[in-house]
């Protein structure tokens, strides 16, 4: 997945240079947007208390991720959105000095977005930072015998990223960018997203 999202930010790219330069701005400078996006969730755990303190070492791990967005242009340089995210299942096994098992984390919830674009003829180059609500479930098989692990609960963090788009046939917009998420336990957590969208 994230050698199919960086291939595809080079093909936007060779997109947007076989376009003229001079090409006139976009009848939709301003207005409403909806889209989705498809991409690859890596995280990066620091811990799982719900298995204890003794863990010994976690193999990060990533899952596939999903989203679908709003938002409304300002201008060509500022928007406001608004996505629903869900990080889908990252599951790996835990080593421990008690006992090993396996784990599975579950992440969704919603995220609000402050979003700066600089337009540079058929390209955007663009940075977001936005706050995320989420849900985390955390189930914890153990090998050894004795009661598994599953709870869940509700946090928030920052998340932010960039990337680049280009828009095409004056309307649908197409981007590729990288996000990190500030998770709890899970700060180096990140994704990489393929992402399109309409403008109205």
């Amino acid at each position: 997945m994230r050698k199919t999202i960086v291939a595809t930010a080079v093909a936007l790219m060779g997109v947007a240079a076989s376009v003229s330069a001079n090409a006139a701005e976009s009848d939709n400078p301003s207005g409403f947007y909806v889209g989705a996006g498809w991409g690859q969730f890596n995280l990066d755990v620091d811990g799982l208390d719900e298995a204890g303190s003794a863990i010994e070492s976690i193999v990060e791990t990533d899952s596939n991720a999903w989203k679908i967005f709003t938002g409304y242009r300002l201008n060509p340089y500022l928007a406001f959105e608004a996505a629903y995210i869900d990080f889908g299942s990252a599951n790996d096994r835990f080593e421990a000095s008690g006992s090993d098992g396996n784990y599975e984390i579950d992440v969704s919830g919603f995220a609000p977005y402050v979003i700066g674009t600089i337009p540079l003829g058929p390209v955007e180059l663009f940075g977001k930072v936005g706050y995320y609500f989420y849900d985390i479930d955390v189930q914890v098989d153990l090998d050894a015998p004795g009661p598994d692990v599953d709870s869940s609960h509700s946090d928030s963090n920052f998340l932010y990223g960039g990337g680049l788009g280009v828009t095409l046939f004056e309307h649908l917009n197409v981007r590729a960018e990288y996000e990190i998420i500030d998770l709890d336990r899970a700060p180096n957590s990140d994704a990489m997203w393929l992402s399109a969208s309409w403008r109205f």
